[in-house]
Protein backbone atom coordinates (compact mmCIF):
# COMPACT_ATOMS: atom_id res chain seq x y z
CA UNK A 1 0.00 0.00 0.00
CA UNK A 2 1.32 3.49 -0.92
CA UNK A 3 1.40 6.39 1.58
CA UNK A 4 -1.31 7.78 -0.24
CA UNK A 5 -3.77 4.68 -0.11
CA UNK A 6 -2.90 4.61 3.22
CA UNK A 7 -3.87 7.89 3.92
CA UNK A 8 -7.35 8.06 1.70
CA UNK A 9 -8.17 4.66 3.34
CA UNK A 10 -7.68 6.10 6.58
CA UNK A 11 -9.11 9.38 6.34
CA UNK A 12 -12.20 6.99 5.17
CA UNK A 13 -12.33 4.79 8.12
CA UNK A 14 -12.04 7.64 10.49
CA UNK A 15 -15.06 10.12 8.71
CA UNK A 16 -17.16 6.10 8.60
CA UNK A 17 -15.91 5.75 12.44
CA UNK A 18 -16.92 9.27 13.65
CA UNK A 19 -20.56 9.41 11.65
CA UNK A 20 -21.49 6.20 13.18
CA UNK A 21 -20.35 7.28 16.98
CA UNK A 22 -22.44 10.84 16.26
CA UNK A 23 -25.31 10.32 15.39
CA UNK A 24 -26.64 12.36 18.05
CA UNK A 25 -25.62 15.68 20.07
CA UNK A 26 -23.64 14.95 23.10
CA UNK A 27 -24.87 18.28 24.67
CA UNK A 28 -28.69 17.65 24.77
CA UNK A 29 -29.33 14.24 23.11
CA UNK A 30 -31.29 15.45 19.77
CA UNK A 31 -30.22 13.99 16.26
CA UNK A 32 -27.09 15.12 14.31
CA UNK A 33 -27.07 15.44 10.55
CA UNK A 34 -24.00 16.52 8.61
CA UNK A 35 -22.58 19.89 8.30
CA UNK A 36 -19.70 18.91 6.40
CA UNK A 37 -17.51 16.58 5.12
CA UNK A 38 -16.17 16.35 8.65
CA UNK A 39 -18.77 17.79 11.02
CA UNK A 40 -21.76 17.03 12.35
CA UNK A 41 -24.43 19.27 13.89
CA UNK A 42 -27.21 19.24 16.24
CA UNK A 43 -30.80 19.78 15.01
CA UNK A 44 -31.95 21.24 18.15
CA UNK A 45 -28.93 23.27 19.45
CA UNK A 46 -26.93 23.75 16.67
CA UNK A 47 -23.59 22.26 18.39
CA UNK A 48 -21.44 21.23 15.74
CA UNK A 49 -18.65 18.52 15.80
CA UNK A 50 -15.89 17.64 14.57
CA UNK A 51 -13.46 14.14 14.46
CA UNK A 52 -11.86 13.91 17.91
CA UNK A 53 -7.86 12.26 17.99
CA UNK A 54 -6.81 10.62 20.99
CA UNK A 55 -2.81 10.81 20.47
CA UNK A 56 -0.54 7.84 21.35
CA UNK A 57 3.13 7.13 21.40
CA UNK A 58 5.36 4.68 20.38
CA UNK A 59 9.51 4.87 21.64
CA UNK A 60 12.09 3.18 20.15
CA UNK A 61 14.91 2.93 22.77
CA UNK A 62 18.32 2.06 22.09
CA UNK A 63 21.19 1.30 24.71
CA UNK A 64 24.15 1.46 22.74
CA UNK A 65 24.14 -0.67 19.08
CA UNK A 66 20.68 -2.43 20.41
CA UNK A 67 17.25 -1.24 20.76
CA UNK A 68 14.10 -2.50 23.02
CA UNK A 69 11.75 -4.32 21.26
CA UNK A 70 8.55 -5.88 22.81
CA UNK A 71 5.65 -8.25 22.72
CA UNK A 72 2.27 -6.87 23.88
CA UNK A 73 0.14 -9.44 25.12
CA UNK A 74 -3.08 -8.02 22.57
CA UNK A 75 -0.83 -9.02 19.64
CA UNK A 76 -2.48 -11.36 17.25
CA UNK A 77 1.46 -12.60 16.37
CA UNK A 78 4.51 -13.52 17.55
CA UNK A 79 5.88 -9.88 16.43
CA UNK A 80 7.71 -8.00 18.73
CA UNK A 81 7.48 -3.99 18.29
CA UNK A 82 8.34 -0.55 20.10
CA UNK A 83 6.63 0.95 23.88
CA UNK A 84 3.63 2.36 23.18
CA UNK A 85 0.59 4.05 24.75
CA UNK A 86 -1.70 6.42 25.24
CA UNK A 87 -1.33 10.09 25.96
CA UNK A 88 -3.11 11.42 29.43
CA UNK A 89 -4.67 14.37 29.97
CA UNK A 90 -2.45 17.70 30.76
CA UNK A 91 0.33 15.36 29.68
CA UNK A 92 3.24 16.11 26.88
CA UNK A 93 4.21 13.84 24.31
CA UNK A 94 7.35 13.56 26.04
CA UNK A 95 5.97 13.13 29.83
CA UNK A 96 4.44 10.22 27.61
CA UNK A 97 6.76 8.21 26.45
CA UNK A 98 8.93 8.69 29.39
CA UNK A 99 6.08 7.65 31.96
CA UNK A 100 5.29 4.27 29.13
CA UNK A 101 8.88 2.95 29.33
CA UNK A 102 8.24 2.70 33.19
CA UNK A 103 5.14 1.47 33.51
CA UNK A 104 5.50 -0.85 31.32
CA UNK A 105 9.62 -1.96 30.82
CA UNK A 106 10.66 -0.40 35.07
CA UNK A 107 13.45 1.21 32.81
CA UNK A 108 14.12 4.99 32.62
CA UNK A 109 14.94 6.82 29.57
CA UNK A 110 17.22 10.56 28.05
CA UNK A 111 17.10 12.04 25.17
CA UNK A 112 13.68 12.07 24.27
CA UNK A 113 13.45 13.48 19.96
CA UNK A 114 10.54 13.37 17.88
CA UNK A 115 11.19 11.31 14.71
CA UNK A 116 7.37 11.21 13.25
CA UNK A 117 3.68 11.21 13.18
CA UNK A 118 0.85 9.04 11.51
CA UNK A 119 -2.92 8.50 11.43
CA UNK A 120 -3.80 5.10 12.73
CA UNK A 121 -7.24 4.11 12.90
CA UNK A 122 -8.14 1.98 15.43
CA UNK A 123 -10.09 4.16 15.98
CA UNK A 124 -9.18 7.95 16.24
CA UNK A 125 -5.65 7.35 17.11
CA UNK A 126 -2.86 9.76 16.23
CA UNK A 127 0.71 7.84 16.64
CA UNK A 128 3.37 9.74 17.75
CA UNK A 129 6.75 8.36 17.01
CA UNK A 130 9.82 8.79 19.56
CA UNK A 131 13.50 7.80 20.01
CA UNK A 132 15.01 8.06 23.39
CA UNK A 133 18.17 6.00 24.88
CA UNK A 134 18.74 4.26 28.57
CA UNK A 135 19.22 5.88 31.10
CA UNK A 136 19.06 3.21 33.65
CA UNK A 137 17.09 0.36 35.35
CA UNK A 138 16.81 -3.10 34.83
CA UNK A 139 14.08 -4.38 32.06
CA UNK A 140 10.48 -6.03 34.11
CA UNK A 141 7.20 -5.97 32.37
CA UNK A 142 5.50 -4.26 35.58
CA UNK A 143 2.11 -3.53 34.30
CA UNK A 144 1.11 -6.62 32.34
CA UNK A 145 0.67 -5.53 29.23
CA UNK A 146 3.62 -6.97 27.66
CA UNK A 147 4.65 -10.25 27.62
CA UNK A 148 8.57 -10.46 26.84
CA UNK A 149 10.83 -8.37 25.20
CA UNK A 150 14.69 -7.48 25.40
CA UNK A 151 17.46 -5.68 23.44
CA UNK A 152 17.84 -6.93 20.19
CA UNK A 153 20.63 -6.38 17.44
CA UNK A 154 20.21 -4.74 14.09
CA UNK A 155 21.35 -7.74 12.28
CA UNK A 156 19.18 -10.35 14.74
CA UNK A 157 15.94 -8.88 14.71
CA UNK A 158 12.75 -10.68 15.79
CA UNK A 159 9.31 -10.92 13.60
CA UNK A 160 9.06 -7.00 13.14
CA UNK A 161 5.62 -4.87 12.58
CA UNK A 162 4.46 -5.21 8.99
CA UNK A 163 4.38 -2.00 6.80
CA UNK A 164 3.44 0.88 6.59
CA UNK A 165 3.52 0.90 10.48
CA UNK A 166 5.20 3.99 12.36
CA UNK A 167 6.60 1.46 14.36
CA UNK A 168 7.95 -0.52 11.49
CA UNK A 169 9.09 2.73 9.83
CA UNK A 170 10.68 3.45 13.09
CA UNK A 171 12.22 0.01 13.46
CA UNK A 172 13.52 0.19 9.70
CA UNK A 173 15.05 3.86 10.20
CA UNK A 174 17.15 2.17 13.16
CA UNK A 175 18.12 -1.16 11.50
CA UNK A 176 19.51 1.20 8.44
CA UNK A 177 21.47 3.64 10.36
CA UNK A 178 19.41 6.71 9.70
CA UNK A 179 18.66 8.00 13.26
CA UNK A 180 21.17 10.02 14.89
Amino acid sequence: MTPGQWHDAVREAELEHFRATHRYCGRCGAPAEPASEKSVRCTKCGEEVFPRLNPATVVLVTRGEEALLVHARNFSRPMYALVAGFVETAESLEECVAREVMEETSLKIRDIRYFGSQSWPFPSQLMVAFTAKYDSGELEFADGELTSGGWFSREKPPLLPTPPSLSRQLIDAWIEGKLR
